[in-house]
């Protein structure tokens, strides 16, 4: 993925140093500009005092997988990654991010698969910020993060984010939860939901496994590369028929299972068959004209297809009566 993120290489200082010169030597220069007096002392402590107080803005802290984008006045500098306590310019905005990864369950949407019937679909991945420029500057993520959120009884209340790292990812999760739903609509419609609907040996949403998943999760980082955001894993967690056809399926799968094993219990009836005719040809046991072979048939084919055990009859007599 191309990336139009670059390392911050501005001043900065260790924070603890800067620290110990901000709390002791500068204060105790502010102490001694009013200790000993005069006017110009005077202006020269309160000018001081204003300085260490924008001085305090110049600190920060980042842990393992956070970042800071810098901006000064309205220009990228590029993103602070490295983990500690630092101090830098306090003019430099400096937006904190995180790049975490982050679990996004996306709740189950009725689509048509290729064929036209009505199925849900679900979908949970995993995604993490990758390109922290175009994340903030290439998409209206400030603006989205300023949204509005229901508070019930079809209430929203409006919730000024966008300035707090929440607010930021909760802005990407809304454009990725966005990004899936469609991606998901796009990859379920180019497949029969199983081979009941498509052809043999053609690829479904429910034999297809790791392919689906392979393809839903490039679809989705193709949509999210304008966005800075990259798709780890992603997995189709739920795959049903739509409510109103899927009693109708049912039976239909139903169906379905009883012929083919409706075919089984022929063919393997008819291979029985064919052995014990082979077989008393064959040990001279008894000789059979055509309607007696026949006649055996059948009543072999009625034994051995039958759901219920038949009852037997005894011949008495030759089998001619």
């Amino acid at each position: 993925m191309e990336t139009k993120e670059t390392n911050f290489r501005g001043f900065r200082l260790n924070g603890f140093g800067m620290l110990f010169l901000h709390l002791v030597v500068f204060t105790a220069f502010i102490v001694a500009c009013f200790w000993m007096g005069g006017t110009c002392l005077y202006v020269l402590g309160g000018v001081c005092i204003l300085c260490w107080l924008i001085l305090l803005a110049g600190y920060m802290q980042l842990e393992p997988n956070e970042a800071r984008a810098m901006v000064f006045f309205g220009r990228y500098k590029g993103t602070f990654k490295e983990t500690g306590f630092y101090w830098v310019n306090p003019f430099y905005d400096k937006k904190k991010l995180s790049l975490r990864a982050r679990n996004l369950d996306v709740e189950p949407i009725k689509v048509n698969d290729k064929v036209g019937n009505p199925i849900l679909i679900g979908l949970v991945l995993v995604w993490k910020l990758k390109d922290t420029y175009k994340a903030m500057f290439e998409i209206d993520s400030q603006t989205m993060a300023a949204a509005s959120v229901p508070v019930g009884n079809g209430k929203e209340v409006s919730i000024n984010a966008g300035n707090t790292v929440a607010g930021r990812m909760n802005a990407f999760e809304n454009f990725v939860r966005v990004q899936s739903d469609a991606a998901l609509r796009q990859v379920a419609g180019q497949y029969a939901y199983d081979d009941n609907e498509g052809e043999a040996g053609e690829l479904t949403l429910r034999s297809g496994g790791e392919e689906i998943n392979e393809q839903l999760e490039q679809k989705l980082n193709e949509r999210l590369v304008m966005a800075g955001l990259e798709v780890v894993e992603a997995r189709i967690n739920y795959l049903a028929y739509a409510p109103e056809i899927a009693a109708v399926m049912l039976r239909r799968q139903q169906a379905s299972a009883i012929i083919g094993a409706r075919e089984k219990i022929v063919e393997g009836a008819v291979s029985m068959v064919h052995m014990a005719l082979e077989k008393l040809e064959k040990d001279n046991i008894v000789e059979l004209d055509e309607d007696k072979k026949a006649a055996m048939v059948s009543n072999l084919l009625v034994v051995l297809c039958a759901d219920e055990s038949a009852q037997p009859v005894l011949n008495t007599g030759t089998l001619n009566h």
